[in-house]
């Protein structure tokens, strides 16, 4: 009788036949949250691609749904009669023609959706096209690759707010508002600071359009171009970093279920023996709450670099002939 090998099954699809036998035997149920893919990946020693694709297999197989605030859980139509140990067979896929021809903005605005509610790494052209009912190779007459799709969904989203012409009365104003509005930008969207760079900028007309609005709010000051560009990128630089602190938190929050104040409440009594050594008595002076305010952070960053701003510029019309 001739010899037959059997191929193993992919890494990705063993983890997702562990985590559906959780899920099949009562130990993970409606409304439980399941691993993130970042948890995937350290769990079972694989790479953020792999975590993805096991997220992306739940996710199809009807299993996982993803709940704002709360990341990924176990689907509430996930059944609870199925004998234990069986696995459910693949959910078909909502692929065929969808009702209205796809055009790109409803492209990018699903992208936008599936990142503001779970990350960049979870959206995909897999994912994207799952989600419109449609097949994969449809979406690339609208983005070429993923890096591509992540570029236009950066210019969508900074054409969202209407930068006024001329706008408020004076440099302060105005450089205050632009920098207002992008935070606001990364508030609703926590994935845009990660798909901002400052060396390989992307150039985009809503971003340039930000850039250039900048560097008109500074006319009339007697200001090289060299300076004017340095303080548009700079504010941006104020406003990105520290929503990437707040995108952390967000992020951090919806993987591990733990919220601020509970992680707090975890490290209170290392904080206590810290604060109450005598070492650091101005430290122990601070409120908790001021620490972990990031608003209150770019309000007063902001403020303050506005301030040595006007420094400048007073010095500039001080010296200029």
């Amino acid at each position: 009788m001739p010899s037959s090998t059997q191929r193993p099954e992919p890494p990705y699809r063993q983890i997702v036949a562990e985590i559906r036998a959780r899920i099949l035997a009562g130990d993970l149920r409606p409304g439980d949250r399941v691993p993130s893919i970042r948890q995937i990946a350290q769990q079972w020693g694989v790479a953020i691609a792999t975590a993805t694709k096991v997220m992306a297999a739940l996710r199809d197989d009807g299993l996982v749904e993803t709940k704002v605030g709360a990341g990924t859980v176990v689907s509430t139509r996930t059944g609870q009669t199925q004998p234990v140990g069986l696995t459910t067979p693949p959910r078909p896929r909502r692929v065929g023609a969808p009702k209205q021809a796809l055009n790109r903005k409803q492209v990018l605005r699903t992208a936008i959706a599936i990142a503001d509610t779970e990350g960049l790494d979870a959206v995909s052209m897999r994912r994207l096209a799952a989600e419109l009912g449609v097949g994969p190779m449809s979406l690339y007459r609208h983005v070429s690759s993923k890096d591509e799709l992540v570029t236009q969904m950066t210019d969508e989203v900074f054409g969202e707010p209407e930068l006024p012409v001329p706008g408020p009365d004076g440099w302060r104003a105005k450089l205050e508002l632009i920098s207002r509005l992008q935070w606001e930008l990364c508030r609703r969207h926590l994935w845009l600071p990660r798909a901002i760079s400052f060396t390989r900028p992307l150039l985009v007309p809503s971003m340039m359009a930000h850039t250039e609005w900048t560097l008109r709010a500074l006319d009339g000051l007697g200001l090289p171009m060299t300076t004017r560009i340095r303080e548009a990128l700079t504010l941006h630089a104020l406003v990105l970093t520290v929503a990437l602190s707040m995108a952390d938190e967000v992020e951090a929050e919806q993987e591990t279920g733990v919220t601020l104040d509970r992680w707090w409440l975890t490290q209170r009594k290392r904080a206590d023996e810290l604060l109450h050594s005598g070492r650091f008595p101005l430290l122990a002076t601070v409120a908790g709450e001021e620490v972990s305010d990031v608003d209150g952070l770019f309000v007063y960053g902001l403020a303050r670099h506005l301030d040595g701003f006007a420094v400048l510029v007073e010095d500039q019309a001080r010296t200029r002939p």
